[in-house]
């Protein structure tokens, strides 16, 4: 497993992270025998580190259950907050992100979480400053060692300039670019925040069009991604790219991997088969995708009227 610096924090993590919604909101305690093996395997396969939230239903609880007592082996983040940009500002106070970290302490079983990151508020809740004060308040108090934001578009622009935070995670993929193409990847390393891609296969949706294309069924994987397939559709018609001898889920993960700027991919599953088939691709070498990863992105760049980052 390749790992590396995680910006200013100074941890050594895991290029490959495991994304744990889908271990709380389709597994849960009913699966708790593959959610456990998930984590172990990953553990024991060279993932050092785990991306949890409050809002994900017993995703915490599950990881204090099946990994608690192996703590000193990972780097924990989780999330306060709802994880919605839609939520109304009450949901949003200082009182809601101290209570969230509390009980995320006593759901992952642990005396400190190594990151805790506010989850998608937008802007001006930022600008107020009550829930970073929180973060901030948690971090004097020895609660987190480090804090961050998880979010897209104007707020992660926002948060990388504040200097405020120690990390960034944003969406970023093949079909979820602006975060490069409108530069917030470039100002974080400039400030060397830890940076984190969430959803950096894109949902899976370079499969789809694919399987599309060859009149296949394929699975829709998760709510970005009807969206997310029409742009992979749009900018792969372009460039008249033919997939049926390119593994897509390869290119799609070497697509973000090629960022400098990204130290951590979280990808998550429901099955440890799938985790097992992504740590088996980060020992291949990826730069056979470097041309068809600058296809796309400039593509990306011609086609992009509105496509704002989806969180």
């Amino acid at each position: 497993m390749k790992n590396n610096t995680f910006g200013k924090t100074g941890a050594n993590v895991s290029k490959l992270g495991l994304g744990l919604a889908q271990v709380g909101f389709q597994l849960g305690f009913d699966g708790f025998k593959e959610a456990d093996r998930i984590l172990n395997f990953s553990l024991d396969n060279g993932i050092n580190f785990l991306d949890t939230a409050a809002m994900y239903i017993d995703s915490e609880s599950i990881v204090g259950k099946s990994v608690g007592h192996r703590r000193e082996e990972y780097f924990l983040a989780t999330k306060a907050g709802t994880g919605r940009t839609t939520s109304p500002d009450s949901e949003w106070t200082y009182e809601k992100i101290k209570t969230s970290v509390e009980k995320s302490l006593k759901n992952l079983k642990t005396d400190v979480i190594d990151l805790v990151q506010l989850h998608s508020c937008e802007t001006h809740l930022l600008e107020q400053g009550d829930v970073i004060r929180a973060l901030q308040d948690c971090k004097i108090e020895g609660k987190t060692r480090f804090i961050g934001y998880s979010g897209d578009n104007e707020a992660a622009d926002w948060a990388v300039r504040s200097n405020l935070f120690d990390t960034l995670q944003t969406s970023y993929s093949l079909s979820d670019q602006r975060a490069r193409s409108r530069n917030i990847l470039s100002e974080a390393k400039n400030r060397n925040l830890g940076v984190i891609a969430k959803r950096p296969i894109g949902n899976a949706a370079l499969l789809g069009v694919r399987n599309h294309r060859n009149n296949s069924t394929h699975e829709s994987f998760g709510s970005a991604y009807d969206e997310y397939f029409k742009r992979v559709l749009k900018m792969s018609d372009e460039l008249d790219i033919d997939l049926n001898n390119t593994d897509t889920i390869e290119l799609s993960m070497a697509f973000s991997l090629l960022r400098d700027e990204i130290h951590v991919l979280i990808i998550g599953s429901k099955n440890s088969s799938h985790v097992e088939e992504n740590i088996k691709f980060m020992s291949e070498k990826i730069d056979k995708y470097k041309n068809t990863v600058k296809e796309y992105e400039k593509i990306f760049e011609k086609l992009d009227e509105n496509w704002r980052q989806l969180t």
